[in-house]
């Protein structure tokens, strides 16, 4: 993708910045300065008329592009003046129904320098929807939210929307827990790459990354073993938020605020629309074992696993593989190997 700054022959926006992903301009702002100075919000206009072309000035190579709510983060390739954001707002009209867009351009540097004035308040005040699992014994407390019990796919705590959807999905772990599960690896692994099949999965652990180093508290394991298990459980799952909370009072608040800022997240509207393609961030499609028996129908009676990699890019093949195996079980499909590789047939219980 690529930022581009053109010169227009209006006076009170002088430039335009337009950001493109090959030949498609993805978003085009008329602006007033060609970079915001110390401190400086930009009042920015979107462009409707972006087809004219005007003189360009610059040319750079975007980094990373994302949204975050309301705000777009832009990272440039160059070594001064390369990360600012934009804040897209709406603001409702004084004597007329309907609102109307405000667009701020703000650098790093600006944002540095604002001091919010809020406080955080001590209590929760918005109402979520929280599944319990039904194997879960002295459960986590959720004040103000809707609580239920009923049997989870995986994981013990469960955001859910009106429609029962899943939209977050926790596995609680106690020291004892979590350490004892060190001696069968590879079932760990499974249930860790069941969970990272959701968008917004997570294991919070009821003590500190130190005591898995604490020889008297691991007995009969050595520090350096489970020290490197712990980061073996990183890399195989980058897809899947682990935390170390400290104590159940922590993990417990944690996971209250992770399910809060997911909702909000599924709430957010943003005003800008931007393909999914130029950030995995705004994808929020839950990915679930149907939605991927779903898009297998696009593919033929037999395939290959790059072809079911090509459809799901946003997923790990670590998660992919999972499901094929969990298919393969259930006589869904049949696994051979063909040379190096793995071909898949489907059967008549697909």
């Amino acid at each position: 993708m690529w930022w581009i700054l053109e010169k227009t022959e209006s006076e009170k926006f002088p430039y335009r910045i337009i950001i493109k992903d090959n030949d498609e301009i993805v978003l085009s702002l008329l602006v007033q300065e060609r970079w915001p100075g110390g401190g400086k919000n930009i009042f920015c206009l979107r462009d409707v008329e972006s087809e004219i072309q005007g003189e360009e000035i610059e040319r750079v190579e975007i980094v990373s592009i994302r949204r975050y709510g309301k705000r777009m983060a832009v990272v440039l390739k160059r070594e001064r003046n390369k990360r600012c954001e934009f804040l897209f707002l709406k603001k409702k009209y004084k004597n007329k129904e309907g609102e109307y867009e405000q667009i701020f351009w703000r650098t790093y540097q600006a944002l540095r320098e604002r001091r919010p004035r809020v406080k955080l308040k001590g209590y929760v005040d918005e109402t979520i929807r929280v599944i319990i699992d039904v194997n879960e014994r002295y459960p986590y407390k959720f004040p103000n939210a809707t609580v239920e019990r009923s049997k989870l796919p995986c994981g013990d705590y469960a955001l859910v929307n009106e429609e029962g959807e899943i939209l977050a999905i926790v596995e609680r772990k106690t020291f004892e827990n979590f350490k004892s599960e060190f001696l069968n690896l590879p079932l760990l692994h499974q249930s860790l790459g069941e969970l990272e099949t959701y968008k917004f999965s997570a294991v919070v652990v009821e003590s500190n990354y130190s005591d898995f180093l604490n020889e008297s508290k691991l007995k009969h394991y050595k520090p350096e073993f489970s020290a490197k298990i712990i980061a073996q459980v990183f890399v195989y799952h980058p897809d899947l938020t682990i935390i170390f909370a400290g104590s159940r009072k922590l993990a417990q608040e944690w996971v209250l605020r992770f399910f809060l800022a997911v909702k909000n997240y599924y709430l957010d509207k943003p005003h800008l629309e931007i393909k999914e393609k130029t950030s995995p961030y705004f994808s929020a499609k839950v990915i679930t074992e149907n939605y991927i028996k779903e898009k297998l129908n696009l593919l033929g009676e037999e395939f290959k696993f790059i072809d079911i990699k090509n459809l799901f890019p946003e997923v790990s093949p670590y998660t992919l593989r999972n499901f094929l195996n969990k298919m393969v079980e259930k006589g869904e499909i049949l696994k051979k190997k063909i040379g190096k590789e793995n071909l898949y047939q489907k059967t008549h219980l697909f």
